[in-house]
């Protein structure tokens, strides 16, 4: 009797299965990373329970959700066998340095696949004040007067420049000898030629990058998301010398981030599929699966 009942059971679920109503396709959203990046992996820490927050990739940007009050870390890992230094902003603001931030400005220099998690706006060699979202007009940035670029953090990565290997010039035999000589009677036009078309030394620093399709503000459920000056943290940092390879970044991370009440209502972060709910009283209120639970004790 237990194996015919068994056996109904699975014949029911078989037809219900059969004749329900195929399901409704969603386009395919990719699952949320932690980190991203080549030189080094970049990562955003809630320092609450040191979880790595999801990063959402929407229309060619990175997105993080941060919660009102969490103090936050940018978590860099250097993926490099050498030295690569990363200059580092949060709402336009360089955090080593306090200036409007900048790719020439002063950063931090990580050793081969050195891992460090830098936690706050840099105030001496000792001490730091705490990445803290908040309210963008509580934000560090909108305080000194800066607050076009809030919501944002920014790491800019160098290479360093290696020395180069001694050049070895082989002994002239005595033809060579005799031929300068020739050589030196003429004038020396493409040696001038060369001279013009040789670029002037050193360049302008990288223009910023402009932002792209920012969030409309007036429909946001939530106030925006900055980052204010928290409170004051022991964090020793000593100081080197550090000679890049190019005057221009190797690679630059842009993470921008807000209330996770606004990333649903921007379409960032998706929402689960929710059965629709009929008018009126409803048979199944509930969608998520479960079995049923007891009843509260009687006193």
């Amino acid at each position: 009797m237990q194996r015919r009942l068994l056996l109904t059971t699975v014949l029911a679920l078989t037809a219900l299965s059969a004749g329900a109503e195929s399901p409704v396709v969603r386009p395919y959203a990719p699952p949320p990373a932690s980190r991203i990046g080549g030189l080094m992996h970049i990562s955003i820490v809630d320092r609450t329970n040191g979880a790595e927050l999801p990063i959402y990739r929407h229309r060619g940007e990175y997105w993080v959700a941060g919660r009102p009050g969490a103090r936050y870390a940018i978590r860099a890992r250097n993926a490099m066998g050498e030295r690569v230094m990363a200059v580092m902003s949060v709402d336009g603001v360089n955090v080593v340095t306090g200036e409007t931030a900048g790719v020439a400005q002063n950063g931090y220099v990580f050793g081969p696949r050195e891992r460090s998690d830098i936690t706050g706006w840099r105030k001496s060699d000792s001490q730091i004040a705490a990445f803290e979202f908040a309210a963008a007009g509580n934000s560090y940035a909108s305080r000194t007067g800066r607050p076009d670029d809030v919501g944002v953090i920014g790491v800019a990565m160098f290479r360093e420049r290696q020395p180069e290997p001694p050049v070895v010039t082989p002994y002239p035999s005595r033809d060579e000898y005799s031929n300068r000589e020739r050589r030196s009677e003429a004038p020396s036009s493409m040696g001038d030629a060369r001279a013009k078309a040789a670029p002037p030394a050193g360049s302008a620093d990288m223009a910023a990058e402009s932002s792209a399709g920012a969030m409309a503000r007036q429909s946001a459920p939530s106030p925006s998301l900055g980052t204010a000056h928290g409170r004051r943290e022991t964090s020793y940092v000593g100081k080197t010398t550090f000679e890049r390879a190019s005057s221009q970044p190797d690679e630059v991370i842009r993470i921008r981030y807000d209330s996770r009440e606004n990333l649903v209502a921007a379409g960032v972060i998706p929402m689960p599929q929710r059965w629709p709910r009929p008018s009126g009283p409803s048979p199944f209120p509930g969608s998520d699966p479960g079995y049923v639970p007891d009843p509260p004790a009687r006193y």
